[in-house]
């Protein structure tokens, strides 16, 4: 019996990393993070005074933007086991273009704002460099 190849199970993983990330924004993220604050130049307690309803607003984005994130890495865990393990035509095109449109621009912009959480999205980031690499060494093999 043949071993699958791990590069759908490492996709998979990058996959639940962004369904992960998803729940976060939408059950745990604060609407406004000290680094938020820090990167304005101001207090929570400033930002508060001039925008008393922006914490209420933003929550409402983050539910949003959590859905989406939580949608993109449902359907990287599908894709995963489906069209990328099986080699579809384009799949590795499609892979790679979304893991640099998602949590690599994510990430990207994490490192322009110098987040405290840019180094987490970049190790939430590897997954989806290292399926890439696998799918590639895999299919020199054949």
């Amino acid at each position: 019996m043949r071993l699958y190849p791990y590069y759908p199970k490492v996709l998979a993983l990058g996959g639940v990393i962004l369904v992960g990330i998803g729940l976060y924004f939408i059950f745990l993220r604060p609407p406004l993070l000290a680094e938020d604050a820090s990167y304005m130049d101001m207090t929570l307690a400033e930002i508060q005074a001039v925008a008393p309803d922006l914490t209420r607003w933003l929550q409402k984005v983050f539910w949003v933007m959590g859905g989406f994130i939580f949608t993109g890495g449902l359907l990287t865990v599908y894709i995963a086991f489906s069209s990328f393990q099986t080699r579809t035509r384009g799949a590795f095109q499609v892979i790679a273009f979304a893991g640099l449109s998602s949590i690599g621009w994510m990430t990207i912009v994490n490192f322009i704002i110098n987040s405290d959480f840019k180094w987490l999205l970049l190790m939430s980031a590897l997954p989806w460099a290292a399926a890439l690499l696998l799918y590639r060494i895999e299919g020199e093999k054949k």
